[in-house]
């Protein structure tokens, strides 16, 4: 069952800003022929949609496990999750960031969270996650649905 479930769309402003492969691509192709030139601007343009589009990644929790992109974590691995957003979260993102934790971060999303990690075995001190709701995703990976949350 799903608890929590955010895309990591790419901002609008950033397909507006690869728009700018469409006279780029005119500008080198038009010397040799304006149609092909407009043919691979389309081509290029609709490309980086696409990759913009496919490489979103989602941040699913479900009762069992919290999939971060294509990482997964079982739940009972979780410990405490943390919301940070504003300047908060920039500090997390960059002086306060442990070089050992695993990182899903996209820089439109403004907030963060981060999930210790409880496996003795794993290196991974915690996994910092981008999120556009932090307060929501926190409380969902803190609520343990009526269980207790395992120490850490």
């Amino acid at each position: 069952m799903t608890v929590y479930r955010e895309r990591l769309w790419a901002a609008p402003w950033l397909f507006v800003a690869t728009a700018l492969v469409i006279p780029a691509s005119i500008i080198v192709f038009a010397p040799i022929n304006m149609t092909a030139g407009i043919i691979v601007a389309i081509v290029l343009y609709a490309a980086c949609v696409v990759s913009l589009i496919l490489g979103s990644p989602t941040i699913e929790l479900t009762s069992d496990e919290l999939h971060a992109g294509r990482a997964h974590i079982e739940r009972s691995y979780l410990g405490m999750a943390e919301a940070f957003d504003g300047s908060e979260a920039s500090l997390q993102r960059g002086r306060l960031l442990d070089a050992r934790a695993w990182l899903l971060i996209r820089g439109w999303a403004s907030g963060v969270v981060r999930v210790a990690i409880l496996d003795q075995d794993d290196p991974t001190p915690y996994w910092l996650l981008s999120s556009r709701h932090p307060t929501e995703l926190a409380r969902a990976l803190n609520d343990r649905a009526g269980g207790d949350l395992p120490s850490a």
